[in-house]
């Protein structure tokens, strides 16, 4: 892993006002560019707002690609990882909630949200990869909001080398203290049990469709302890300077590092139940 600064942004993102939340992300973006970010994480859906109302159409006349474009466009520019979510039009079928990837030499993927919520189900349709991105040595995972109360999804990301979990949200009501301590009760186990970095944000705002997001950000360092944190009504971006070496001490740490003593051959009723969904036709989907 190398040293890096990660930006988490808490941003405010209106359903539909694609332009709009495009022009917020870039000059995000820029901001924390010239706080030397190498990576910039955004809120899940940062860039088409979160609605549970025609998500299909709400990217208007303008094709779903061309965000994506803007996106690559703007990390290549700035020279970082830009982590950043929208509603990933599919002709024919339902969207998905979907996290573009871009780095300085272009598009390095997208993660599509593989477990939804209640309300989302009906909605939207599930992506079928848990994946693993690579940036110079670093190598980092993708997951969605809800996906955060699925240990599973944190272990197979750091058992593919991930070493930064990122953690985009768009997690409605309550306040932004009440969010935080929500958090603090799953978060840092994602990052302790998995000797990982854990780096977390959400929307922040009224997103127009009557929903209220607390502005909440929070980095987590592989022994679990906290980096930095944000909670408050504004817009926000939150810095931390993750460091190889924290990582490598805990991963050298007889005691602290878990994922080396696992025994997988006990897990038997979750790996026949995922043998299952394989065979039910859990096929990964191609990107753009």
């Amino acid at each position: 892993m190398d040293d890096l600064k990660v930006a988490a942004v808490c941003m405010e993102a209106l359903p539909g006002e694609v332009e709009r939340n495009l022009k917020r992300v870039e000059a995000l973006v820029l901001e924390a560019s010239a706080e030397n970010a190498r990576f910039v994480c955004f809120p899940e859906l940062s860039v088409t707002g979160y609605t549970l109302k025609r998500p299909a159409h709400i990217h208007g006349n303008a094709r779903p690609e061309e965000a994506v474009d803007r996106l690559v466009c703007l990390a290549k520019q700035t020279r970082l990882v830009l982590i950043a979510g929208l509603a990933e039009i599919q002709p024919g079928s339902r969207p998905y909630i979907t996290q573009v990837v871009a780095g300085p030499e272009g598009l390095l993927g997208l993660y599509r949200k593989t477990h939804l919520s209640p309300p989302e189900k009906n909605i939207y349709q599930p992506g079928h990869q848990i994946k693993a991105f690579s940036f110079g040595h670093t190598t980092f995972g993708v997951q969605l909001c809800y996906e955060a109360h699925f240990p599973e999804i944190s272990t197979t990301m750091a058992l593919m080398g991930a070493e930064i979990l990122f953690f985009p949200h768009a997690s409605p009501r309550g306040s932004a203290t009440e969010k935080l301590q929500s958090w603090m009760r799953h978060l840092p186990a994602r990052a302790y049990d998995n000797s990982v970095f854990v780096v977390a944000c959400n929307q922040v705002g009224k997103s127009g469709d009557g929903l209220f997001f607390p502005g909440v950000a929070m980095v987590v360092g592989p022994d679990g302890r906290i980096l930095a944190s944000y909670a408050g009504e504004e817009e926000k971006i939150l810095y931390a300077e993750l460091k190889a070496d924290r990582l490598q001490r805990t991963r050298k740490h007889r005691m602290r590092y878990f994922l080396p003593e696992r025994r997988p051959e006990l897990y038997k009723k979750i790996v026949s139940a995922a043998k299952r969904g394989a065979e039910c036709g859990g096929k990964a989907q191609e990107d753009f």
